[in-house]
């Protein structure tokens, strides 16, 4: 949870807000692997 708070800090700060879409694309790739052996798999396959 530190690790979130400290990101949200550093974008406030430097007012990189280009970050935001990036961070959570990411997010949503790494949650698609984790779930890649339920029944997203397919749904998977026809995005790449």
């Amino acid at each position: 949870m530190q690790f979130i708070k400290e990101i949200i800090a550093f974008i406030n700060e430097t007012k990189k807000w280009w970050l935001v879409p990036l961070i959570f694309v990411l997010l949503i790739v790494s949650l698609l692997i984790i779930f890649a052996d339920s029944a997203v798999a397919p749904f998977i396959y026809s995005l790449f």
